[in-house]
This record gives structure tokens, sequence and C-alpha cells, in this order.
């Protein structure tokens, strides 16, 4: 079924999962292939696209045509609409620096899939110095009853991610000097530590923002000072005492759960190995 776009986009939105199955694709294409190809998932909500997923579609180019398998991305594209119905086709992406002359051919294709399809481009092979993405929107141009074309206008692409996403995403980012060494994920004790630094740390920041406010060294600001009253006035008015102890009980919750859940896994690892020896 192909989606129903019929407003004009103004800005798109691409998760992390999308990128990394594009830069997961572009490195495992074959030899000869010099980029991939494939078609965006995702919705549309008032002009702004929101890319979710997607899939390579394979093709072959050469300087004079491009053979893209139609086949093979209805077929991909409805696997994927039973996983989730949700996302329809909202455009395609390849793996390159700038649009090329074979970009207008593939989105002729996708422009039959949906009714107004984004062209998204990510710069896999660091031409700037960084993977560079940009996203585009087709409209024709030309004389009337003349020779006509189509032009590809740039609109602002962002990149977003939910909190999993982002949690992964500085995951990641702790194994970017190269290691080979497996990163492992964080527990929940060393999050809520995490957590609680970069409160006070924060606080710390507004304190001393305060403070120089009152002594006249930062100018004062309106906006940021009705945040404040406001995210005091939220504050429930509780004793020192009772803040601790409810946070000592919260805490003492949350050791139990990792305990009960370390238990789980090694009940489940010891009968495996049981399981497997008989």
């Amino acid at each position: 079924m192909a989606a129903s776009l019929t407003t004009c986009v103004t800005k798109v939105y691409i998760h992390p999962v999308a990128v990394f199955a594009i830069v997961d694709s572009y490195e495992r294409r074959n030899e000869e292939a010099k980029r991939v190809v494939g078609t965006l998932l995702g919705t549309l909500n008032n002009g702004v696209v929101e890319v979710t997923n997607c899939f390579t579609v394979p093709h072959v180019e050469t300087q004079e045509e491009v053979a893209f398998d139609k086949e093979y991305a209805s077929s991909m594209l409805e696997l994927y609409k039973y996983a989730s119905p949700a996302e329809d086709i909202v455009g395609w992406f390849a793996t390159s620096h700038d649009v090329t002359g074979h970009s207008t051919l593939i989105h002729d294709y996708y422009s039959i899939e949906c009714a107004n399809p984004i062209h998204f481009t990510l710069d896999t092979q660091l031409k700037t110095g960084h993977m560079t993405t940009k996203a585009y929107v087709s409209s024709l141009m030309g004389v009337p009853g003349g020779t006509r074309g189509s032009i590809f206008t740039p609109v602002p692409c962002e990149i977003k991610s939910y909190e999993p996403e982002a949690i992964a995403i500085q995951t990641f980012a702790r194994n970017k000097g190269g290691s080979k060494k497996p990163t492992s994920l964080l527990s929940g004790v060393q999050h809520v530590s995490r957590s609680a630094n970069d409160l006070v740390d924060r606080l710390k920041n507004v304190l001393q923002y305060v403070k120089d406010v009152i002594n006249d060294t930062t100018p004062a600001n309106n906006e940021v000072g009705q945040k404040l009253m406001a995210m005091l006035g939220q504050v429930p008015q509780m004793d020192s005492k009772q803040i601790e102890k409810m946070m000592n009980n919260n805490m003492q919750d949350l050791l139990m759960v990792l305990y009960l859940a370390s238990l789980t896994k090694t009940q489940l690892s010891v009968g495996t190995k049981i399981n497997s020896i008989i």
C-alpha cells in the first residue's frame, strides 16, 4: 500500500536506527558498487517527516542507466508492513555526498509509491570530513508546453532519537577510539549514579547563575527567572529527613529488583547448562 503523503514537507527527522542501517548496508555492499540506495519508512504529520526505519534495495548503476529491483522493494515493503503497520514509505536514501544524475530516475519510482517522497543522502565516504546528512524534496520546473524537468530543493534535516536510542549512542560513543574490546552496558545503579551526578552539576550551575545575578555580575534574564520560579513551585514542601528517607526506600527497592533479576538470570543459566548435560 502506498503512503498517502500530500502535505508539503517542511522538515525531516531521521532516527539513529535508520542511519545505522544505512551505514551497515554501505559497509556490506558489493565491491563493484559505489553506493547503496533504499527505501525510507516512517510517518508524515503536518509537513514533518519522521524516518524510523529503512531497507536497502539492490540496484546497478552505469553512466547510461540505472537498474532498480522493484520486485524486491515491493516484497520487502510487504514484510516491513507486517512488522510495523504504522510505517509507510516516505522517500528513499542514497549513500552519496550530493544528488547524482540518476537521482531523478529513482525518485520517479518513489513518486509512484508516495505523493511527495523525500530524498535523503548520507556521506559515508566522509568527503566533507564528517558524515553529512541532507534531505531534499523534488519539484517540477520548466516552460509550460515545453521541456520540463525536476529540481531537488533542500529541506532542514535533523537526527532525532528516542531515549533508548540515545542510551545506545552513548554506549557506542564510549568505544569510538576503535578498541575491539566489547563495551559493556551500564547497570541500573550506574545509571542512577550518573543521573544523580548530572543533576548535581546542573543544580550547581543554576545556583551559580542565581548568585551572579544577585551580585550584579550577570544580567538577569526574565525568562530564566520565570522558569526557575515555575520549577521551584512544583517541588513539594517536604522536610529534608523525609526526602532522605524516601530516596533510601527507593534505592532499596531498586537494589532488590536488581538482585532478583541477577538471581533469575543465574538460575536460567544453571538450568540451561543442566539441560545441555542431560
